[in-house]
């Protein structure tokens, strides 16, 4: 039954956005857990990209295009309704695959909001200059989110971890084409 998805190349701005469950309902609905808490990517878009599990058995390889019919919102997760997929077998069958979406088709971010996959990697200085680091993750602490820098040690040495709230007190400047984003943190802290 896989057989009816298309083949398709990865898009070079894919983003891994979600994981399917499994199965949702007898009409082969796919159930999926999204990485975000607000998953708009997913509903923005109306063709995912879908990969096999880096583990366990793989109901196929490469990727596959997926036409999204329906996706909502439904007890934490998301369900959606894809072209192709009529039955819960093999709704099943792609459970653990990862969901992409290219990050051109992500909705616009307001004014000072941001995409995690747009910080992480970003190089962070405190307003002297001086480098604290690499944008390694990003946690979501409930009230505010956290910046998880690295820093390569010193030879030898394990990388220096800062963690760094990522709220207007503490963040200057977000220059996503520079790369860099600026702080009001000392390196000792």
């Amino acid at each position: 039954m896989l057989q009816a998805l298309d083949p398709a190349p990865l898009p070079d701005d894919a983003v891994e956005v979600a994981r399917v469950v499994g199965g949702w309902g007898v009409k082969g609905w796919l159930k999926l857990l999204p990485h975000s808490a607000q998953p708009e990517a997913l509903f923005s878009s109306k063709r995912w990209y879908l990969q096999a599990s880096e583990r366990g058995p793989k109901a196929f390889e490469g990727t596959l295009l997926l036409k999204v019919r329906e996706a909502r919102e439904h007890s934490g997760a998301v369900v959606a309704q894809v072209q192709d997929i009529g039955d819960k077998d093999v709704a099943d069958a792609l459970k653990g695959a990862r969901i992409f979406v290219s990050r051109s088709s992500f909705p616009s971010a307001a004014t000072d909001e941001y995409y995690w996959v747009d910080l992480i990697g970003l190089d962070v200085v405190n307003r002297e200059g001086v480098a604290l680091g690499q944008v390694r993750e990003l946690l979501s602490t409930g009230p505010q989110t956290v910046l998880v820098l690295e820093q390569p040690g010193a030879e030898g040495e394990k990388p220096v971890e800062r963690m760094v709230p990522f709220v207007s007190a503490f963040v200057d400047k977000v220059d996503l084409p520079g790369r860099c984003i600026t702080v009001d943190w000392q390196p000792d802290y």
